[in-house]
Order: C-alpha cells, then sequence, then structure tokens
C-alpha cells in the first residue's frame, strides 16, 4: 500500500511523539505546566473564579482586598473591570454561601454596584439562602445605598425574623441616606411608628434609632430629642440619639443637645459635645469651649471634633494647648486635626511649629504634617520632603514612613522629583508609594519608568500596581 507525502509525515511525527512519551515521561508534563505558567496571572485568576472551589475564590477575594486597599483613584483598571464582572457571572449561577457572602462582603467594602438584583433576590428568597447569605446582601445593600432596596428592606423587617432585625434597620437607614428627600422622610416614619407601636425588643432599639439618624430627616428629630434629654433613658439609646440629632442638624433638636451636656454619664456628655457641630449660636460656642475643661478625655475628644466641624477661630488657644499638653494621645490628635480644619492663618501657624520642633511627638509631627499639606500643599510640599529625607538620615523609621503616607495623599505637582528619586533608589514601599503619588498626580512624564518597574518579574505585587497604574493613566 502506498501512502501519501504528507500522511507519511504525520505518522512518522505521531510515532515520534509517543516514543518521546515513554522514553522521557516527565517532560510531558513539564511542558504542560510552563504552558500553564505561561499564562498571565489575569487569566489565572479568571480561571480560579470560573472552576475554583469556595475556598480558592475565597483566598482569591482577600487577595483583591488587600490589593485595592488605599488605592490612590477611584478609577478601576481594564483588569479590575474584567475580574469584577467574573465575579459578578458566578453569583448569578450559585447557592453556594461562601462564595455569594464572600462576593457581597467584598463588593460591599469596594461601595462597586452590579449585585443589587441578587442580593434582593438573596432576601425575597431567603428560605432558600443560608443565613450568612442574607446577611451578607442586607448589608451590601446598605453599603451601596440602593435605592430598589427600600421595599424589600422594608417588607423583611415587617416579617420580623428576629436573625435579621438589626442588619435590617441598618442597612434600611443607608439606603434611605443615599435618597430622594421623600425616601428619607418615608423611612423616617416608618422608623418612628416601629419604635413607638410595634414594642421592639431591647436589642433593636438601638439599631432603630441608628437608623433614623442615617435618613437624615427631620421627621425623626421629636423622637431623638425624646430621647437625648431623657435622664431616665439607658446612656447607649441617648448617645446614638445625640449623633443622630448631629447627622439630622436640625436646629429643633439643639435643646437636646444643650441638656444632656449635664448628664452625670460623661460618656453622654461627650456625645452631647461632639454632637454640636453642625449647629450655631453663642449657647454652642460656649457649651463646646467650656468642654475642654472636662476630666473625662472624650469629652474633650468631642469639643476638638465640633471645634474642627464649626471652624471655631475662638477655640484656637484651647486646641493649641491640648495639642502641646494633653496627657492622653488621642486627644492631642484630635486637637491636631480641628487645628488643620481651621485652617487659618493663626492655626497653621501652630500646626507648622508643632511639625518642625524635632522635640514634638513623631505621631503629632506626623498629624501636623497631614494638615499643612492638606491645606497648603503647594507651602508645605518641600519642607515635608526635608524633613523625610533628615528622618531616613537619623534612621528614625515610623517618622520617615508617617511623612511619607502624607505625602502620597497629597494632591501638587511638586511631588515629582520626589517620585522619581523614590522609582530610581526606593525599596519597596518606597516605590508603592510612589505610584500613589503618580495616579493622584497624574504624572504620565514617568511612563517609561512605570512600564520598566510592570515588567519585573522579581515583585510581582509592585508590577500588578504598576500596570494598573499605567491604566488608570490611560498608558499602553
Amino acid at each position: 500500500m502506498k501512502y501519501a507525502p504528507s500522511t507519511l509525515v504525520l505518522g512518522i511525527c505521531l510515532f515520534g511523539h509517543c516514543l518521546f512519551g515513554v522514553l522521557f515521561p516527565g517532560l510531558d508534563r513539564a511542558f504542560a505546566a510552563e504552558e500553564g505558567m505561561s499564562r498571565s496571572e489575569d487569566e489565572q485568576r479568571l480561571d480560579t473564579i470560573r472552576y475554583g472551589t469556595e475556598t480558592e475564590i475565597a483566598a482569591l477575594i482577600q487577595t483583591l482586598k488587600s490589593e485595592r486597599t488605599g488605592t490612590a483613584s477611584a478609577v478601576q483598571s481594564k483588569s479590575e473591570q474584567t475580574l469584577d464582572e467574573a465575579l459578578i457571572g458566578v453569583t448569578q449561577n450559585t447557592r453556594n454561601q461562601n462564595i455569594l457572602a464572600g462576593v457581597l462582603s467584598f463588593f460591599g467594602d469596594q461601595d462597586k454596584k452590579g449585585l443589587e438584583q441578587r442580593a434582593i433576590q438573596a432576601i425575597e428568597e431567603r428560605d432558600d439562602e443560608a443565613n450568612e447569605t442574607v446577611l451578607a446582601a442586607i448589608d451590601y445593600l446598605g453599603k451601596i445605598k440602593a435605592p430598589a432596596a427600600l421595599l424589600p428592606l422594608e417588607r423583611l423587617l415587617d416579617a420580623q425574623e428576629a436573625g435579621f432585625m438589626g442588619a435590617g434597620f441598618r442597612a434600611l437607614g443607608r439606603v434611605a441616606s443615599g435618597g430622594s428627600a421623600q425616601d428619607k422622610d418615608h423611612t423616617a416614619e416608618y422608623l418612628v411608628d416601629f419604635y413607638t407601636n410595634r414594642t421592639p425588643p431591647d436589642a433593636n432599639r438601638r439599631d432603630i434609632l441608628l437608623a433614623l439618624g442615617e435618613t437624615g430627616s427631620k421627621s425623626g428629630v421629636s423622637l431623638l430629642s425624646e430621647i437625648a434629654a431623657n435622664n431616665q433613658e439607658r446612656g447607649v439609646l441617648r448617645m446614638v440619639a445625640l449623633e443622630g440629632l448631629a447627622k439630622v442638624g436640625d436646629g429643633a433638636g439643639l435643646d437636646a443637645v444643650l441638656q444632656a451636656l449635664s448628664s452625670t454619664d460623661p460618656n453622654v456628655r461627650s456625645t452631647a459635645v461632639a454632637a454640636l457641630g453642625p449647629f450655631s449660636g453663642k449657647a454652642v460656642d460656649d457649651a463646646i469651649l467650656e468642654s475642654f475643661r472636662d476630666s473625662y478625655y472624650r469629652t474633650r475628644i468631642g469639643a476638638a471634633g465640633a471645634a474642627g466641624t464649626r471652624k471655631l477661630s475662638a477655640a484656637i488657644p484651647y486646641l493649641q494647648y491640648r495639642a502641646e499638653r494633653d496627657e492622653v494621645p488621642a486627644v492631642r490628635d484630635e486637637a491636631v486635626k480641628a487645628l488643620g480644619a481651621i485652617g487659618n492663618a493663626q492655626a497653621l501657624a501652630i500646626l507648622e511649629r508643632l511639625f518642625t520642633e524635632r522635640t514634638t511627638p513623631e505621631r503629632i509631627r506626623i498629624g501636623a504634617a497631614q494638615m499643612l499639606l492638606r491645606n497648603d500643599p503647594g507651602v508645605y510640599t518641600e519642607k515635608v520632603i526635608r524633613e523625610m529625607d533628615d528622618a531616613q538620615k537619623t534612621k528614625r523609621n515610623s517618622l520617615y514612613n508617617g511623612f511619607l503616607k502624607a505625602l502620597s495623599e497629597t494632591n501638587t505637582g511638586k511631588l515629582e522629583d520626589l517620585v522619581r528619586r523614590l522609582l530610581s533608589s526606593g525599596g519597596v514601599i518606597e516605590k508603592s508609594y510612589a505610584l500613589d503619588m503618580i495616579v493622584r498626580n497624574e504624572f504620565r512624564s514617568l511612563a517609561k519608568e512605570i512600564r520598566s518597574m510592570a515588567a519585573d518579574e522579581k515583585n510581582t505585587g509592585l508590577a500588578r500596581k504598576a500596570r494598573n497604574t499605567l491604566e488608570h493613566l490611560g498608558l499602553e
């Protein structure tokens, strides 16, 4: 029998391949493994989403969370969008509680929309879902403030299933806070009715008041004021009511806040002081200033926060004293933040002195640098860079890293030279912060350096961040 030349060649090749496999059985597997390794990281991640177990997908989600935490840009890269779309696809076709709960939690933390209908379905068909999935769905809808969730959440609460009540109330308040004025008022009226007429368990009363404050509706002020001013009421409920009055910021609630300042419960007093921020008038100013004298440290923290919110210039001497001398570090921190929030010439002069004096505690110097950079990056960027370099030379690592982080959160073109230096001679941490500065300030002139980092296979995490930076900047 005669064979065509092409057939003969094919037969010889197949025989040779089989013989090679017999003589060298491990090499076939090695080539296959090498082929798998040649796939990009994004492709391997997509495979995990499509075909992975719940454990593998959970591990990937945890990795994605850590990569996206603290990113300097709210714009997603194409690879991030592709992975998120794949995760959305998985949730549409599975009832695996660990996968669903994991993806819902991840999207909620990222404030990422796309799972609204699946989350509502989990609530409405909760008898067919695991409790963990339903709770994750409730939490997700609250975090993204999905308007379509208002009625499903109310129906859930009307059923009064104990395991879902607390999460349901909290989510309802968040959703209403992102809705129209009509939605806010409707939700507030629903919550007031639930609190006063349905005798909710003590465990849920706090959640209802918390949600009522979240709505920001004036319809809830009367109930919140009644509880905030009631000396016979539990302290924890009074505190939540005071926080709610501050969120609404309606003048009708001011008297209740002022009454709470005389409470014998220091936690109620401190919450009342902090709640004064949105209100105005001489009585409010006097109450804030007097609260700086309170021996309970949380009251002084509340006073600093209220002074900063109201940009109360009269509080500057009190804030300076607290920033320099308070025995509680947290009070000193809040005093520095308040000075930055006020941000006038007097406040900035105090902050600059705290920053430049090297005998000042490191955390205060870092906090002062942050406030100076937020108020006037054009003036203070170079000064912070000089102090950062000095901290590196003197091996004060925590101070160095604190200044570096503060600079990475700053918007100014004066950072470009520092970024070049960090990219050329910095370590992994410095280069990561440099990429944050590039994205925040859109330093496209550094494209060559970013591409070089993106191609570096020695540090895959940094290379991935560099690739995402290129995408954020619209660079190929």
